[in-house]
C-alpha cells in the first residue's frame, strides 16, 4: 500500500455535491461536541430543482423537508452509485449527515438494510415524532440544530467492533486505496472476521467502503484545488490507470472529472456554501 504525501493527513469530508448545485445557498455546520455526526445542512430547492443525484457518500442522512403543511422526514443509506434523488419544489430541507460507517442508535434498522435505501423517519424512529414536528416549525438553521442536538445527546451511536473502527480508520488514512489482505496486515485481523464483521456493524463490505472513500477523496482533491490531469488524481489514489478512474468516477457521480470540474467552476460551487460559523 502506498500512500501519496498530499493524501496522508487529509480528513475525508463526504459531498453530495449535486444537492450543492441545485440551490443558490446550502448552508452547512459542524458540531464539535457531537464527533459521530460529519455535519448539518440545509437548502431550499428552486422550482425546476425536483430531481438531483445522490453520489455514495458511506453516510447515514437524516433529510426533513419542511413544509408547512405536507412535511416530512427520511433516513437515507449511503447508494452504491450516481442515483436519481427526487425533491420536491421550492421546499426548504434541513438535514444531518452522520460520520460515514456510523449509525444512530435510535434506528429501528438492521446495518443489512440501511446501504441503497430509505425509510420513514417516524416509521424507523418512531419517538422522534415530537422531533419532527418542532424542526419543522423551527425558523433558522440554528434552531434546527439545536433541536436535534438536544435530541440526540439522549441516545448513543451504534458502537462499532474494535475490527471495524480499525478497519475504517485504515481505509480512511489510505484514501480508499488499500486492500483487504493490506487492511488484515495492518489490523492484526484475519480477513475473513474483517468481512464478517465489518458487514455485520456497517451493511457494508470493506472493498465497497474502500471505493466510497477513494471516490469522495476524489471529489475532496477536486474541490480543495482542481486538477491538472486526470492522470495525477488517478495517481495519487492508487487507480491501476486512468481508465480505471475515469470509470470509477463517471459510476460515482455520473460524469467525468473533467466535465464535473467545469460544471462547479461554471457555476461557482464554492460560493454556494454558506457556513454561519463564519
Amino acid at each position: 500500500m502506498k500512500i501519496n504525501p498530499y493524501l496522508k493527513d487529509k480528513k475525508f469530508h463526504p459531498e453530495q455535491p449535486w444537492f450543492v448545485l441545485n440551490t443558490s445557498h446550502y448552508f452547512w455546520q459542524t458540531h464539535a461536541t457531537l464527533p459521530d455526526i460529519s455535519h448539518f445542512y440545509s437548502f431550499k430547492t428552486s422550482r425546476e430543482a425536483r430531481l438531483t443525484m445522490a453520489v455514495p457518500d458511506g453516510c447515514v442522512d437524516i433529510l426533513f423537508d419542511c413544509h408547512p403543511q405536507f412535511p416530512t422526514a427520511r433516513i437515507c443509506g449511503t447508494t452504491l452509485e450516481a442515483r436519481n434523488a427526487y425533491l420536491s419544489e421550492e421546499r426548504l430541507y434541513f438535514g444531518v449527515r452522520f460520520n460515514a460507517g456510523k449509525i444512530p442508535d435510535f434506528l429501528d434498522a438492521c446495518a443489512d438494510d440501511i446501504p441503497d435505501n430509505e425509510f420513514n423517519f417516524l416509521d424507523a424512529a418512531p419517538q422522534g415524532k415530537t422531533l419532527f414536528a418542532r424542526i419543522v416549525e423551527a425558523k433558522d438553521f440554528t434552531s434546527k440544530i439545536v433541536l436535534f442536538q438536544q435530541y440526540y445527546s439522549r441516545y448513543l451511536t451504534r458502537k462499532n467492533s474494535l475490527v471495524t473502527q480499525s478497519v475504517i480508520q485504515g481505509i480512511h488514512t489510505a484514501a480508499g486505496n488499500i486492500r483487504i489482505d493490506q487492511l488484515a496486515i495492518l489490523t492484526g485481523y484475519s480477513c475473513r472476521t474483517i468481512q464478517r464483521q465489518f458487514k455485520q456493524d456497517i451493511g457494508l463490505s470493506p472493498k465497497t467502503f474502500s471505493r466510497i472513500v477513494r471516490c469522495q477523496s476524489a471529489l475532496n482533491r477536486i474541490h480543495e484545488g482542481g486538477i491538472s490531469s486526470c492522470g495525477d488524481i488517478s495517481y495519487d489514489l492508487g487507480f491501476s490507470d486512468q481508465s480505471h478512474f475515469l470509470r470509477e468516477f463517471k459510476r460515482f457521480t455520473s460524469t467525468t472529472p473533467t466535465h464535473y470540474l467545469t460544471q462547479i467552476t461554471e457555476q461557482h460551487y464554492g460560493r454556494r456554501l454558506i457556513d454561519p460559523q463564519h
